[in-house]
């Protein structure tokens, strides 16, 4: 992360309003405007993209996961316009918090994979290609969308050293440990055998 120059007051101002727009549940307004069951009621019981698939519909999971990402590409890059570097990493990071524990939710979010991806898009275009890569080809293998995700959320802070973006470092490094805390019940089942695949009955 590079040193705090920007005015704190600006910061925080920064840091709320990507809280606030990453905890807009998308999955959530996805199933009404689909007409699908909450997915707060099926499955893992959260509102990521994978819950919502389940509900059936993969157009209204493939709406979550692209509006889900927008979150963090959109908070990235309008705060680095506005305020430049340090803002689009904080904005990242607290877009990313505020999808895990939106304020709208009783802070009870998804686990912010998605998000994740999207605030690596805006910090560091190749690194977040490279995750969203990793994420593709581990999921087209496994086709267990958690353990995809652990795989691309563990190679990233990796791959941010290797490319040579080293002010996504640590944000990206932060980050990382969140959704593996966000997915330890999924890293049991996986331990287990238990973790279902994608269009598996659980």
């Amino acid at each position: 992360m590079p040193p705090i120059d920007t005015a704190i007051p600006l910061l925080l101002l920064v840091a709320i309003a990507a809280f606030l727009l990453g905890g807009v549940p998308f999955g959530l307004v996805m199933a009404k405007l689909f007409g699908l069951p909450d997915p707060r009621s099926i499955g893992s019981g959260n509102i990521g993209a994978t819950n919502v698939l389940r509900t059936g519909s993969k157009p209204a999971a493939l709406a979550t996961l692209v509006l889900d990402s927008s979150k963090g590409l959109i908070a990235v890059l309008v705060a680095r316009a506005l305020a430049g570097e340090e803002a689009a990493q904080i904005a990242g990071l607290f877009a990313f918090l505020g999808h895990i524990f939106p304020v709208w939710l009783n802070f009870k979010g998804g686990k912010g994979v998605a998000t994740f991806l999207g605030t690596l898009l805006g910090l560091a275009p190749l690194l977040g290609l490279v995750a969203m890569g990793l994420w593709l080809v581990s999921f087209l293998v496994s086709r267990i969308s958690s353990l995809s995700a652990l795989i691309a959320t563990a190679c990233a802070p990796l791959a941010a050293v290797f490319l040579g973006v080293g002010q996504a470092s640590l944000v990206t490094f932060v980050m990382a440990l969140i959704v593996f805390w966000a997915h330890r019940a999924n890293i049991k089942r996986l331990r287990a055998g238990t973790e279902p695949r994608v269009g598996q009955k659980e």
